[in-house]
Formats: C-alpha cells, sequence, structure tokens
C-alpha cells in the first residue's frame, strides 16, 4: 500500500510539472517584457537555474507590485511547491516500505 500511495505522489508531481511548464515561462516572458530590471536578476537561462527557482519560492516577484506577474508566477509557485513537496513524501514513503519488514 505504501509503495501504491508513493506512486501516487509522483503522479502527482507530474501534474505540478505541467503547471510549471505552463506558468513559469509565461512569467519569465512578462518579466522579460514588462520587468527588465527583475529579469536580469534572474540570469540569461531562468528556467531551471537555482537561484531563479530559489527567487520564485521566495516570492521575489511581488518586488514588482504587478498584479498580472503576481497572477503569474502564483501558479508556478504553487506547481514547484507541490513537485518538490510530492517527491520528498514519494521517497519517504518508499524508504519506509524498504525499511518495514
Amino acid at each position: 500500500m505504501m509503495l501504491f500511495l508513493a506512486l501516487a505522489l509522483v503522479g502527482v508531481a507530474v501534474g505540478g510539472a505541467t503547471a510549471f511548464v505552463i506558468f513559469w515561462p509565461l512569467a519569465l516572458v512578462h518579466l522579460r517584457d514588462r520587468h527588465p530590471a527583475l529579469r536580469s536578476e534572474l540570469g540569461p537561462a531562468a528556467f531551471l537555474h537555482p537561484a531563479a527557482l530559489g527567487w520564485l519560492l521566495r516570492g521575489g516577484y511581488r518586488a514588482a507590485g504587478d498584479r498580472n506577474l503576481d497572477g503569474l508566477a502564483t501558479p508556478a509557485k504553487v506547481s514547484l511547491l507541490v513537485i518538490l513537496t510530492s517527491l520528498a513524501a514519494s521517497g519517504a514513503l518508499w524508504l519506509l516500505s524498504e525499511l518495514m519488514p
């Protein structure tokens, strides 16, 4: 049963990855077009750059005060949190299933 739940959490992570792939590029394009100063902080290849992902998780996009950017970056942040949390929980369940007789 634990392995089934671990696999189900991997499915949740795939759903989160789908949402992330939709919203994060849209947020980056919005940053490029409307907030070049913020975009320059993230660097040229920000899609999977750890510093840019940390900026997203910290909510650095709120400094712009742009509701449209908030509407794109918040779902990207939530989906990234879903990915990280579900993969961590899936790994913990797998490890627990390995340790239990």
